[in-house]
């Protein structure tokens, strides 16, 4: 038995502080659950076997299960059952993940699965004293990104900020900041032009009540050369620091949503299913290597896809970092014209729970556009982790050449 993608949304994506910072994050996701629902209107919400959601943070209003307060506030019967999971960046990739194999087993027909992160809104954090009414400051911890309340007993070197951890990736791999910026330059670009030829208009859906129709970080002036005007941000210059805020994903708000099923759910769902999760890998590294995590775990999803990558037509890779993302490119030795053709995270922008279900939504449509057969979808994740998807279009049954 085999898992299909049939319907998938998305919010469009804010600026950290930007037009989405006065939405919850549970409003958020219950807003691509609303939207990912109206793409199917035959399908009776009661028939929805489970709700499988991502979010990384869990700190603030997305406390207590935000997949299945998501749920309820999207209006969904009561006896749907919901649950949140948590792998940081690849959460709503993992829900994703984690639904096909529980449709596969025969467990479910149909798997409501997506992620939300609203990075503006989580909160500062206050550790608990180990003795009452403590006499000296007590320090707020940021939520939004990275480590904190760091275990002690972690090594130094797994704790490193992520933009270290890149800094040592460009070190490794000799990745040069002109290769960088020309990455991030062509994100914006591509992005861009895929917005104005109307290729995410039936993908992402706007929130009532907020005047946002696309996503809010795409600048389309970007260039190589004005991203080499702006400063390394976790090295100096003279530390050979390479990593800029213009070749780097931002801090963002969002959600998406992704409809699952098995073959046979085709009629309560209403509509034939878009593709086949054909291949699912997962991959772990020290934890200051994540960004180079999705070369193994892709390649571990195609081994169980049964194909190799020159039957690959597509791939979106989440862009956590231009560097960390050539890194993966150079290892597969791919053509990079197949990669996130319709811009990606650097210009669209990484709201971390919910970039897992946009780029495998991403791909279901670039595939059809295409009319290439397989893709892949692969993210980075915090803590030395990577994800992948192989997705088989439903549409075609060749290899295009």
């Amino acid at each position: 038995m085999s898992a299909f993608l049939y319907a998938a949304t998305r919010t469009p994506f804010g600026r950290f502080n930007g037009a989405l910072a006065g939405v919850r994050p549970d409003d958020l996701a219950a807003a691509a659950i609303t939207s990912t629902l109206a793409r199917v209107p035959g399908l009776d919400p009661a028939a929805i076997d489970d709700v499988v959601w991502g979010n990384a943070n869990g700190a603030g209003e997305d406390n207590r299960n935000v997949g299945r307060m998501a749920a309820l506030l999207a209006g969904l019967p009561v006896s749907v059952p919901g649950t949140t999971v948590n792998r940081l960046c690849g959460s709503s990739l993992d829900a994703a993940m984690t639904a096909s194999r529980t449709i596969e087993s025969g467990d479910a027909e149909v798997v409501l699965t997506g992620g939300v992160e609203s990075m503006t809104r989580a909160p500062w954090v206050l550790p608990k004293s180990a003795k009452p009414f403590p006499a000296g400051d007590v320090t707020a911890v940021s939520t939004t990104l990275g480590w904190r309340l760091v275990n002690p007993r972690m090594p130094k070197e797994w704790t490193v900020s992520l933009g270290e951890a890149n800094e040592q990736l460009q070190e490794r791999f000799k990745i040069s900041r002109e290769r960088q910026d020309e990455f991030a330059a062509r994100s914006h670009r591509l992005a861009h032009a895929a917005w104005e030829s109307g290729f995410y208009d039936d993908l992402v859906t706007p929130v009532d009540g907020v005047d946002l129709t696309r996503d809010e970080g795409i600048r389309p002036g970007s260039t190589p050369e004005v991203l080499a005007g702006l400063k390394p941000v976790f090295r100096t210059p003279e530390q050979g620091g390479t990593i800029t805020a213009g070749n780097a994903s931002p801090l963002n708000d969002g959600a998406s949503a992704v409809l699952l099923g098995s073959e046979k759910a085709a009629a309560a769902i209403g509509t034939d299913p878009i593709a086949r999760i054909a291949g699912r890998g997962v991959m772990a590294l020290e934890p200051q290597a994540f960004g180079y995590a999705p070369v193994e775990a892709a390649n571990r999803a195609l081994a169980r896809a049964g194909i190799g990558w020159d039957q690959v037509g597509a791939v979106e890779l989440n862009e956590a970092f231009a560097v960390q993302s050539l890194a993966c490119l150079d290892a597969w030795k791919i053509d990079p014209a197949l990669v996130n053709q319709k811009g990606g995270a650097i210009a669209i922008g990484h709201p971390l729970g919910a970039s897992g279900g946009r780029v495998l939504a991403t791909l279901a449509k670039v595939l059809r556009e295409t009319r290439q057969r397989y893709g892949v979808a692969a993210i980075c994740i915090g803590v030395g982790q990577g994800l992948a998807v192989v997705l088989e279009n439903c549409g075609v049954t060749e290899v295009a050449q």
